[in-house]
């Protein structure tokens, strides 16, 4: 499993973060960061051989893209498109490419939750020049998930959440929750090694979920970031 944080956002973490991660969520100036953030994300990345993947999100910066907006299919499909396209532009001066799309916050929630939103975010994925693969959140259940990006010929990658706790069913617990997000690197590492040995994830109510998972997230805004980063590459490689 690699590893991937969601940068160009405006934090201070971004350069200690490339260090330990494997893939970089850049975001593309609609939910946070812009020109400058997205550059110096991509710059980092070919320094420290980090894939490069766009973090679209919904045009909503001053509720960080957390908060669901009631658009389209084809305005989803058109933000997506629009988005990933001038984080790629910022990608060709530095001699890479987009590798994949991660949508962001509440978008991703709701393609999570939402089969007229995934379905619209797999049309955009599929109208694309250059082939990309769409990353979306692992669950017990994804075989609806792989049928769909398989009609529109879209390679996924399934995610983890090392800094998340999980619902009894499988979806994230609610940021307003508390102990929602982890503070403390070791129960992060925990959450880590319970799914890459035992293939699943124990839920804040002790429900084990059973789930595969190509790649682990650890969230760039999270204050604990850089050293959890730090903990589950190591843990990773273990």
């Amino acid at each position: 499993m690699k590893l991937n944080a969601d940068v160009g956002e405006g934090t201070d973490n971004d350069e200690s973060l490339f260090q330990w991660i494997d893939m970089a969520n850049v975001a593309c100036g609609a939910h946070a960061g812009g020109d400058e953030e997205m550059s110096r994300a991509v710059e980092l990345a070919v320094s420290y051989g980090v894939a490069v993947g766009a973090h679209p999100g919904y045009p909503d910066r001053d509720n960080f893209g957390r908060r669901s907006m009631d658009l389209s299919t084809g305005e989803i499909v058109d933000l997506i498109i629009e988005q990933v396209e001038v984080l790629d532009k910022v990608c060709q001066i530095f001699g890479v490419r987009v590798d994949y799309i991660k949508p962001h916050g509440a978008l991703y929630h709701d393609m999570m939750n939402r089969r007229e939103v995934y379905e619209a975010i797999l049309k955009a994925t599929a109208q694309m020049s250059h082939s990309r693969a769409l990353m979306i959140m692992a669950r017990k259940d994804d075989q609806s998930d792989r049928e769909l990006a398989m009609k529109y010929g879209v390679a996924l990658l399934f995610e983890a959440f090392a800094d998340r706790a999980y619902t009894a069913h499988g979806t994230l617990m609610e940021r307003s929750e508390q102990g929602a997000v982890f503070s403390d690197t070791g129960a992060m590492v925990e959450q880590v090694l319970e799914l890459k040995r035992q293939g699943y994830i124990t839920s804040s109510c002790g429900e084990k979920i059973t789930m595969t998972a190509d790649s682990i997230c650890v969230h760039g805004d999270n204050q604990a970031a850089v050293e959890a980063a730090k903990q589950v590459h190591i843990a990773l490689r273990l």
